[in-house]
């Protein structure tokens, strides 16, 4: 089946991604048993599967509704369901397109109320006196400088994490100069472009992918090895940077570059030599974004650093689940989000820790919000 453009148009790059991605689609029902909506709403509508349904449908012509509509915004796009899927449907991509192609549906009450929450945390000016009453932590720790510079990063800063939780990346520059590597930060202002994408505002997101591979470029070609994301929301996408172009555009060969040199703070500490830290906490639940674990396929990987200093891993039940943060999912979904969350912290509190830790500033706050023990990024431990 190949997906013919509609009269109301998406790109020929869009037309052929989704035709390719419903074709690989075998509707064997694997998704199902993965799928947070579907475990809670029960209906095959708010499973992949049927998502993808509707989005074929809509794409062929067919009418669809602010319904439909619906059932695309309950989607967490936490991405299990391509974990689980056996013939690689890459439904993230997909699902994308379709709430595109659906927006025409919304009211005009909800588009404003979108485009002000976007605008809101897009924007430092207005979000950094906002994000200072729901600060969650301060820097704790002194600032240290590298003994002798062996190479060079670039951070990237994050829309809302430096203002909510400054620790964090104040942590990650202390663990790199101890490692003698010199940090760059990012501006809080260079968006990974993630929120945009997800809300539907497709041109201001490419608008900004475009800015951030051009500037990382020049980075990249001026003496940074690497670009480090420490929340993994940023950090797929800025991988999935490739995907939003044609192989014959000129940004396609720039954004492989920029792809392939960014890694998540825990990869690029997993070769290192770490024997010189130590862990301020062992006693720990761990939980694993789905940015990391479905989205970049770096499932383990921040348990195996923490292993190293004494960190047993603690079986988490439904472990591959979505927290319910999922960016602004919380916001304009918050029945589902706060179910999940409820059912999360539940099976992180089972081995009774004194601390969960997470890489991701939007399960850390949402865990936070309906956690009595504190959450911390864990990246923050090392830094004592």
């Amino acid at each position: 089946m190949h997906v013919e453009l509609n009269h109301l148009s998406i790109s020929e790059l869009d037309n052929d991604k989704a035709s390719q991605i419903i074709e690989s689609c075998v509707h064997c029902g694997f998704c199902l048993a993965t799928c947070p909506t579907y475990q809670i709403m029960g209906d095959e509508l708010d499973s992949p599967r049927g998502r993808i349904y509707l989005i074929k449908s809509a794409l062929e012509n067919n009418q669809f509704s602010a319904k439909s509509l619906k059932h695309l915004d309950r989607c967490l796009t936490c991405r299990s369901c391509e974990t689980t899927c056996p013939s690689g449907v890459e439904y993230g991509q997909l699902l994308e397109i379709g709430r595109d192609f659906m927006e025409t549906k919304r009211t005009k009450l909800q588009s404003l109320y979108r485009f002000i929450i976007r605008k809101v945390l897009l924007t430092p000016i207005l979000f950094k006196p906002v994000g200072y009453f729901f600060r969650h932590s301060k820097v704790t720790t002194k600032s240290l400088k590298p003994n002798n510079v062996r190479s060079k990063v670039l951070l990237l800063g994050g829309c809302v994490q430096p203002s909510l939780a400054p620790n964090i990346n104040h942590s990650i520059k202390n663990i790199l100069a101890k490692l003698d590597v010199e940090v760059i930060d990012g501006l809080q202002s260079d968006c990974c472009g993630a929120l945009d994408k997800h809300l539907a505002a497709s041109k201001s997101a490419m608008k900004q992918v475009k800015r951030n591979i051009d500037k990382w470029s020049l980075q990249l070609n001026s003496g940074i090895e690497v670009i480090i994301s420490s929340a993994s929301g940023c950090g797929v996408m800025v991988k999935d940077y490739p995907s939003l172009f044609k192989k014959s555009d000129p940004y396609y060969d720039k954004a492989i570059i920029v792809s392939s040199k960014t890694q998540d703070i825990s990869e690029y500490l997993a070769n290192k030599d770490l024997s010189e830290f130590r862990l301020s906490e062992t006693n720990i639940s761990y939980h694993e974004p789905c940015t990391l674990q479905h989205g970049q396929k770096l499932s383990g990987l921040v348990e195996s650093i923490l292993s190293q200093f004494g960190y047993i891993k603690k079986p988490i039940k439904d472990s591959h689940i979505c927290c319910g943060s999922a960016g602004t999912y919380s916001i304009f979904e918050s029945e589902i989000s706060n179910q999940l969350l409820v059912d999360k912290l539940e099976n992180l509190n089972a081995s009774s820790p004194e601390m969960i830790v997470t890489s991701n500033i939007g399960c850390l706050m949402h865990l936070q919000k309906g956690s009595s023990i504190p959450v911390k990024h864990w990246v923050e431990l090392l830094d004592v």
